[in-house]
């Protein structure tokens, strides 16, 4: 039965590569950690997050709570729990946003080219001169702080990477002969990008998601930790750190679990995107 074996050969040489590659396996049992715990907290957490007990505060690490509590007297394992599901939720919406607009934009600037280019191109530009944290300081001043003002202000911030490295990858692949039998043959210039640009370009839009996500994460941190981000009482890694501020010298593990927790996922993201980069590259896996 050749024929039924044969379509899974390109993902069982994937695998294959994958799991011998020492940072994909390490970054993706750091990522597949996180994402366990935020979707343990949606059933579970040992205590409740939003339980406030000022007899219990500043309490060590006991079998009743496993890292203590902080100066509310919250379960700090709780509020990690938690606090990772608040992280990733902005962070896969904001990444989503800049991939949508992004690689949308890139691929047209680089179908297109000329005076389109250009428009999209300098409105690029444009976007970079704010970065997520200025943008949530203006929406801020209009809607105000929460949640969604750090989803949109770092959805904002990813379009303009994405756009650019969309449509430099976009540009080599329309110079491919492939591309140019295409259009030899009659295809348009949109069913050119859907089935041959786009398809080339996959593997490095995913590993720049990884990346891209990795750096939404300290932006949400960081806007939490300024009070421009998720609001109390929902948990967030970043407001952990903002409460754990004045009590470094008393209870200094306040800040290091959030701040663990933060370092974890970025470099579990960073390890996977390069264990991404060397498993994709057609070059690599020919050596394989």
């Amino acid at each position: 039965m050749p024929a039924a074996t044969a379509p899974t050969r390109p993902a069982t040489g994937f695998w294959r590569r994958a799991l011998r590659h020492r940072s994909f396996v390490l970054g993706g049992v750091l990522v597949l950690a996180v994402l366990a715990s935020a979707l343990l907290s949606l059933v579970w957490t040992p205590w409740s997050p939003y339980e406030i007990d000022i007899a219990s505060k500043l309490r060590p690490p006991s079998a009743a709570h496993w890292l203590g509590t902080d100066s509310f007297g919250r379960d700090i394992a709780s509020l990690l729990l938690a606090g990772a599901r608040s992280t990733i939720m902005v962070g896969v919406i904001a990444v989503s946003i800049g991939l949508t607009f992004g690689v949308t934009l890139g691929l047209i600037a680089s179908a297109r080219r000329g005076w389109t280019e250009e428009i999209i191109m300098r409105f690029s530009d444009f976007t970079f001169a704010f970065p997520a944290v200025l943008s949530a300081i203006m929406l801020a001043a209009v809607v105000g702080p929460g949640m969604v003002t750090s989803i949109v202000a770092i959805g904002i911030f990813q379009i303009p990477t994405l756009t650019r490295l969309t449509r430099g990858s976009a540009n080599a692949i329309w110079a491919r002969e492939f591309v140019l039998a295409a259009r030899a043959a009659g295809k348009g210039r949109f069913r050119i990008t859907i089935e041959h640009v786009l398809p080339n370009i996959l593997s490095i839009l995913i590993v720049q998601v990884t990346i891209q996500f990795a750096l939404a994460i300290l932006a949400e941190a960081a806007l939490s930790y300024l009070g421009l981000g998720t609001q109390p009482p929902q948990p967030s890694w970043g407001r952990m750190l903002n409460d754990a501020q004045t009590l470094l010298f008393q209870s200094p593990m306040l800040a290091v679990f959030p701040g663990a927790a933060i370092a974890i996922s970025v470099l579990g993201l960073n390890l996977l995107g390069d264990g991404l980069r060397d498993v994709l590259d057609p070059r690599l896996a020919r050596e394989r």
